[in-house]
């Protein structure tokens, strides 16, 4: 598979937990939106998707269809098989920040870390003619409410949501190739 494809799976998916900021103290809530952004070099197409957040958060509940219902997705409880998925998370809470992965190969940089309340994966790919980079930013109480529910076999995507309403403005997802932009985040502007 094509960093290229990677790259866009991973900015769709996490499409679905990126979002909103704090909210001033004495201001009326502004709507925040999840913005998606995918410019195409090849042939000069570009998506742009701009979603009020709180719209977002109503969406995952009222769908029940295949692995999504109440705003979860069921996964395969082999796949979490003697995993306690809670107190790797507490460990990392728990934990300084620090860059905790770090693997550089020939033609690839795949770096983990956390810092200041977020988790950090950057991966560098220099295996094509221009080198690629991929930066994923995972508030950790996101984290904590996507897998709150793992225990039943379950991410709960509308708790991950909600809890991005609470994280701040941020910059989630960029992937940067020759010909490809990707990027996702969360403001409260309604458009790009």
């Amino acid at each position: 598979m094509k960093l290229t494809t990677r790259a866009l799976v991973t900015a769709f998916a996490a499409s679905a937990l990126l979002a909103p900021f704090s909210m001033p103290v004495h201001a009326a809530p502004a709507d925040r939106y999840l913005h998606v952004r995918v410019e195409d070099g090849t042939d000069g197409s570009d998506v742009n998707v701009n979603i009020p957040l709180s719209m977002a958060e109503k969406i995952p509940p009222a769908i029940h269809n295949g692995q999504l219902s109440e705003g979860r997705v069921a996964i395969s409880g082999k796949d979490l098989n003697d995993v306690d998925i809670q107190t790797i998370l507490k460990a990392i809470h728990d934990a300084p920040d620090n860059e905790f992965v770090s693997i550089k190969q020939a033609d690839q940089d795949v770096r983990v870390l956390k810092s200041n309340g977020n988790i950090l994966v950057k991966i560098r790919d220099s295996r094509g003619k221009e080198a690629d980079k991929v930066d994923v930013t995972i508030p950790l109480s996101v984290a904590d409410a996507l897998f709150s529910t793992y225990h039943q076999n379950q991410l709960d995507v509308a708790a991950a949501l909600r809890a991005l309403d609470q994280a701040g403005q941020t910059l989630a997802i960029t992937v940067e190739e020759a010909s490809q932009h990707v990027r996702v985040w969360v403001d409260e502007k309604n458009s790009q």
